[in-house]
């Protein structure tokens, strides 16, 4: 049976209710309405992967101490500030089941508490002088934008291949949770190899990660007969579409194509391209590949001494392969 979140984050409780009330310290503005907004935006936290991932990654290679809650800070700072810039740039009126802060406060505003989250986790690293830290985080951030850009430019003319799809997953979601893993590592000290070591585990989890993602879309479709789809009509090409049309003829290709492009509302020609991926086995193939970074996970972490944290990592990957939602 997989384990919850809430069993698999056990060695690190302590840590992550302190780290609770330190990020909720570090959100406070003398502004009232930054203030208030920073309440609704802790109010409203997610799974709190990210900060998991530093505090359990800092545990494997060493001892957890105060660099680790600012490296989990300045992750979180920073990855808060990314999710509203998005929601901007997505138009999104809602973010796990609640308003957006652009949809409560309007963009003008979204954006300025996006910039103000930035602000706030650079001065975090440049206040205690963790220099390295900031230096890991700040890699990521470009990352993700350029994954984001790159994503938008491919999106026009729809001509992702393989390489240029993992470029991107590894930009845009990657390269956040490799660098929660070489923060943690980082954070305690360890070695120039063992951060490098914890970064490629962090990186093959957040690769993993983002193609159970686009799983979802197709599994959720083959299970309710109801075409999901999301990414069509977002029309964004995934692993499973990918891996479809280059098994394709000449002429399946095109018709695909030309119903991602131009049909991306109709819910019937939605169906038909979701069909063609089943009958490709691209969602097979998809699959497949996810297994097998799970297992290159499983042996980078398995090379690190036996401990309540390294047990913790390996339900971590679990979970990130398995979950449902």
């Amino acid at each position: 049976m997989a384990l919850s979140l809430d069993q698999i984050k056990k060695p690190i409780s302590f840590e992550m209710d302190n780290f609770e009330n330190k990020f909720r310290d570090a959100m406070r503005s003398k502004v009232s309405l930054v203030d208030k907004i920073m309440h609704y935006i802790v109010k409203r936290k997610g799974k709190q992967m990210r900060p998991m991932f530093v505090f359990l990654s800092a545990g494997v290679c060493g001892k957890i101490n105060e660099s680790t809650y600012i490296a989990a800070s300045l992750i979180e700072l920073l990855h808060t500030a990314t999710l509203v810039h998005d929601d901007v740039v997505d138009d999104a009126l809602q973010r796990r089941g609640f308003f957006s802060i652009n949809a409560v406060w309007k963009n003008k505003i979204a954006v300025l508490v996006g910039d103000y989250l930035l602000s706030r986790g650079l001065l975090i690293a440049v206040q205690n002088k963790e220099f390295k830290l900031l230096e890991i985080v700040s890699n990521a951030v470009r990352d993700m934008s350029e994954g984001e850009l790159l994503q938008m430019e491919k999106a026009r003319r729809l001509d992702i291949d393989e390489d240029v799809y993992y470029k991107i997953i590894r930009q845009k979601t990657a390269s956040l949770i490799a660098s929660c893993c070489s923060c943690g590592a980082a954070s305690v000290q360890a070695d120039d190899g063992r951060v490098e070591l914890m970064r490629e585990f962090g990186e093959t989890i957040g690769l993993a990660f983002q193609i159970k993602d686009d799983l979802f879309d197709f599994e959720k479709s083959i299970s309710t007969g109801k075409p999901s789809g999301i990414d069509i009509r977002e029309r964004k090409l995934t692993l499973p579409i990918i891996y479809a049309l280059s098994q394709a003829t000449s002429s399946e290709k095109r018709t695909i194509i030309n119903l991602i492009k131009n049909e991306y509302e109709n819910e019937s020609r939605v169906a038909e391209v979701l069909a063609f991926v089943n009958k490709q086995k691209g969602i097979d193939y998809a699959k497949e590949k996810m297994f097998e970074l799970k297992n290159h996970a499983f042996e980078i972490i398995s090379s690190f001494p036996d401990s309540d944290y390294r047990k913790s990592l390996y339900d971590l990957i679990t979970f990130t392969t398995d979950r449902n939602y």
